[in-house]
């Protein structure tokens, strides 16, 4: 801080409060990079960017979806669900994008959530749709609320029929399909974290023009089965997999020590907790085992939340919106 400054100055000029009901969040996004370049991009392509992100969500259909092939029931799900899909394009969710994505969020990730979104994040591209109602309500709350809401909590067990979670597959905490942005301002930047300038305008005219892309988005869907193989994603077999992979190493050029952990761990492993030991006794080891076993056993028997904490940013819903919209009119 400069000595003797009383008045500093802004980090960023305001965000439109028609973007987010959270005022921690506008006052964040002021000095978003993500957010900026995303807003001002679309602010060169048209007069009404709050209004478009208003009206527009954005879905992204993580490899867990690509690997099970649950991208077209999602397209036949948005269907039936009154959402047109507008804009698609395929992304790919490293280790930076990921921790960019959830980067207000992962204050409560567990390391071994983040070891494990590491392993299966990168393993193949995403997708990312742009969607919008095909029937507007005047005084409707943003797309992305209403999209956030329908898709579903994380945790499976909260899930209830006509949820897209729900409908799509409920495996675990982690591996659940799909992400959408909580409110319009996320919808900005998410796009900027997922595509380059030039991708990105692309996807802003595409749903500019508010052309019917489901197809586009199928194609990408049969793209991406021909080139990554399709998983089981239920614990069960994973987890019979995962031991006998284990015994097949213990046959291999271990040391004792290490052959004699890995014994007890795998004729253990018949709780969560003898699951989870038996997960840490593999990497100790350092035994290249299958990814998605290893993802599918790993969910559902390490600890994914950090507890005791709150998200820097936390989600909003529906009825928050409504009281935040009548706020804005009222004044």
């Amino acid at each position: 801080m400069t000595p003797g400054t009383t008045d500093p100055l802004p980090f960023g000029d305001r965000v439109s409060p028609a973007l987010s009901c959270d005022p921690r969040k506008l006052a964040l996004f002021a000095a978003d990079t993500y957010f900026l370049e995303s807003l001002e991009q679309l602010g060169t392509l048209t007069a009404d960017a709050d209004g478009f992100l208003h009206r527009h969500a954005a879905l992204l259909l993580k490899p867990d979806a690509v690997v099970s092939r649950q991208i077209p029931p999602t397209v036949e799900w948005l269907d039936r669900a009154g959402f047109r899909i507008v804009a698609a394009e395929r992304t790919r969710l490293t280790r930076t994008t990921v921790r960019s994505l959830w980067y207000y969020q992962w204050n409560l990730a567990t390391p071994q959530r983040r070891r494990l979104a590491d392993m299966f994040m990168d393993s193949c591209d995403s997708v990312v749709l742009v969607i919008r109602p095909v029937a507007e309500e005047p005084g409707a709350a943003p797309a992305s609320v209403v999209m956030t809401e329908r898709k579903g909590p994380t945790d499976p067990l909260a899930r209830v029929p006509g949820q897209l979670r729900y409908e799509i597959g409920r495996y675990s905490y982690l591996l659940n399909l799909v992400h959408t942005p909580d409110e319009p301002a996320d919808v900005a930047r998410e796009l900027g974290i997922h595509f380059d300038t030039a991708t990105r305008e692309r996807v802003y005219r595409s749903a500019l023009a508010g052309e019917d892309r489901s197809g586009r988005a199928l194609d990408i869907a049969e793209q991406l089965h021909a080139e990554v193989p399709r998983q089981d994603l239920t614990f069960e077999p994973a987890a019979e997999r995962l031991k006998r992979a284990v015994a097949q190493a213990e046959e291999s050029p271990l040391p004792d020590a290490v052959r004699e952990e890995l014994r007890t761990a795998r004729l253990n492993a018949e709780s969560p907790e003898g699951y989870r030991l038996l997960l840490e006794a593999a990497w100790r080891a350092g035994l290249p085992l299958d990814t998605w076993d290893v993802v599918v056993v790993g969910t559902h028997v390490l600890p994914m939340k950090r507890k005791g904490l709150a998200p820097v940013l936390d989600g909003v819903g529906v009825h928050d919106w409504q009281l935040h919209m009548a706020q804005l009119a009222a004044t």
